[in-house]
């Protein structure tokens, strides 16, 4: 039976492989998040069939409510059919849930696992908090790309360039939703506990980010919610960028502050923002000894 310090030399060695430091602590945090990631084929089928469910059944039911064309009176007569609406939805879905609940693993390798030899390895704390988040936003990115092969059978068109855009975008909805999940994640000492405050926030951010309808010509209070969700602007402008390159009119369905159309670049920059000041406030929380 190996003792907590032979524990501890094995997770540090690597670190000296790699000129130890920060960087090479994130790189190992972030590298082994994707090892498990991979070797776990049945997580990945299981993440892919929520996102379909959605997609094939509920936009289908509703697409057929709706009697075709959602956005059919938009100018031009180029409508978008509900289930085109969703679609992006449906990838930042993807990658909300994975993001999220990737940081699960934390509590976890707390409890029983690899985290009780890295807060006790030689290393800088912090760098626990940017490679759990790197791992997780990459984890979380993959799987919402994956969902891109189903462009063609929703009626969407992808080019090189709108597929870079969506790269770019994925990740910063990614980022921003793995940050949280990090710091939720370094507060709780419970699976439990965790399981209970994912849910209690995961389903409000979803349905208020614009994934299944849009944030227009909503009351007062829910347009307030929806401006206060961080998703909103992550999932704005993946619906921006693949749509739009089929021609659909989707600045009618844009997110708008004082009546102003915010860029998309902005909207990027929101997200990465929030994910910023979460991941600041997870490396402060790792750094706290227990």
């Amino acid at each position: 039976m190996t003792t907590a310090a032979q524990r501890t030399t094995t997770v540090a060695a690597p670190l000296s492989g790699l000129g130890g430091g920060f960087l090479g602590a994130v790189y190992i945090v972030w590298w082994r998040d994707l090892i498990r990631y991979w070797r776990d084929r049945a997580r990945v089928g299981a993440s892919l069939a929520q996102p379909l469910l959605y997609l094939v059944i509920f936009g289908t039911g509703l697409a057929s409510s709706l009697g075709g064309g959602f956005g059919a009176s938009a100018p031009g007569g180029a409508g978008v059919s509900y289930t085109q609406f969703i679609y992006p939805g449906v990838i930042s879905m993807s990658v909300l849930f994975t993001a999220i609940f990737g940081a699960m693993s934390i509590v976890w390798d707390r409890e029983f696992g690899f985290m009780r030899e890295l807060l006790v390895a030689p290393i800088d704390r912090a760098a626990i908090a940017v490679g759990k988040t790197l791992g997780g936003a990459t984890q979380a990115m993959i799987q919402g790309l994956i969902l891109l092969v189903l462009a063609p059978f929703v009626g969407v068109t992808l080019a090189p360039l709108v597929i870079a855009q969506v790269v770019v975008l994925t990740f910063v909805l990614a980022f921003g939703l793995s940050a949280m999940g990090v710091a939720l994640a370094s507060f709780m000492r419970s699976m439990q506990g965790f399981q209970v405050v994912m849910n209690f926030l995961m389903m409000p951010m979803f349905f208020l980010s614009g994934a299944l309808f849009p944030l227009v010509g909503l009351p007062g209070w829910m347009t307030v919610l929806t401006r206060l969700n961080p998703a909103s602007y992550g999932i704005d402008p993946i619906r921006r960028v693949l749509l739009g390159s089929s021609g659909f009119p989707v600045e009618r369905f844009a997110i708008s502050i004082f009546d102003q159309t915010l860029a998309i670049p902005v909207e990027a920059a929101i997200v990465l923002a929030f994910g910023a000041v979460m991941l600041l406030v997870a490396v402060r929380a790792f750094q706290r000894r227990d």
